[in-house]
């Protein structure tokens, strides 16, 4: 009687999303563990024979800073971002567009579904260009210009690539790699990617899996909604501050520029999305339009 309950509450939810986009960026603790990273591949399959189309966008970093210290390159980070050289950008696209995008691909595909893999240099996905960022030195108070090698950021998403797969019973697996206008590889933070794709193809939710609740309030309780003026007071009183600021900004541009609703989850919590999706609490912390 339970499992026939919890069928019952969710067939609202299933009719409201049918036929509808969704972009789940996918890392950190989910895709770590062994269990977890199978139950995602499940709930994924799951969203699709329902009759929505998800996208998976996922990260990588632990596993690249892994392979580059086996293979004795040093690796450095700025404003928590990894310093890119040639070297480096090889060994990045190695194992993003490679072996973590094939792992995520097949586990997909050994739970029932399609599943397909790409990354934004296929066809013309990610149009990306070097990231410039600076930084203001405290002694002198000069911005000085970061060089952070080849990290790039997205300028272009191309949706018809994606809009193939929303008529079939394939699911897209993207690594955040893009390529720039004289074919050169950047690597792009995989949140950025997420929000970028997600506001191409006018998903109605983007799912940002992490490894925190959510956003937590003053009195650290979850923040199950907000709006973009209450994100944008909480950063500014510092409720909201270190990697959560650039995650909760790119959840905010993407509710302004025609996502529906941007979702900050626990990842390391089996089923986060399908809780959010298909039960009246939902779960982690929905950013709306103000």
């Amino acid at each position: 009687m339970a499992r026939a309950k919890v069928l019952s509450e969710a067939l609202p939810y299933m009719r409201r999303y049918n036929g509808q986009t969704i972009v789940v960026k996918y890392g950190g603790h989910a895709m770590g563990d062994p269990e977890l990273a199978r139950l995602f591949a499940q709930d994924m399959v799951l969203l699709k024979q329902v009759g929505m189309n998800p996208i998976v966008v996922h990260g990588g970093g632990p596993q690249i800073g892994q392979m580059l210290q086996q293979l004795n390159i040093q690796s450095e980070f700025v404003d928590g971002l990894r310093v890119t050289d040639q070297q480096t950008i090889d060994v990045v696209e190695m194992v993003l567009a490679g072996k973590i995008n094939k792992e995520i691909v097949s586990n997909i595909n050994r739970a029932g579904g399609v599943s397909v893999g790409l990354c934004g240099k296929d066809a013309h996905l990610i149009k990306a260009r070097k990231l410039q960022r600076t930084k203001r030195d405290p002694e002198s108070n000069i911005e000085k210009v970061l060089d952070l090698g080849f990290v790039g950021e997205p300028i272009e998403v191309n949706p018809h690539v994606l809009s193939c797969f929303t008529n079939t019973d394939i699911i897209p697996v993207i690594a955040p790699i893009g390529v720039g206008d004289d074919g050169q590889t950047y690597n792009i933070n995989a949140d950025t990617a997420a929000g970028a794709i997600a506001k191409a193809v006018g998903a109605r939710r983007l799912y940002m899996l992490t490894d925190v609740k959510g956003i937590l309030d003053g009195e650290k309780k979850l923040v199950r909604d907000a709006d973009i003026d209450s994100i944008n007071a909480m950063i500014a009183d510092g409720t909201i501050s270190g990697g959560m600021i650039p995650k909760t900004e790119t959840c905010m541009d993407a509710v302004r520029n025609g996502v529906e609703a941007a979702v900050i989850v626990d990842g390391r919590a089996p089923h986060a999305v399908l809780l959010e999706l298909f039960t009246e609490r939902g779960a982690g912390t929905m950013i709306r339009g103000s």
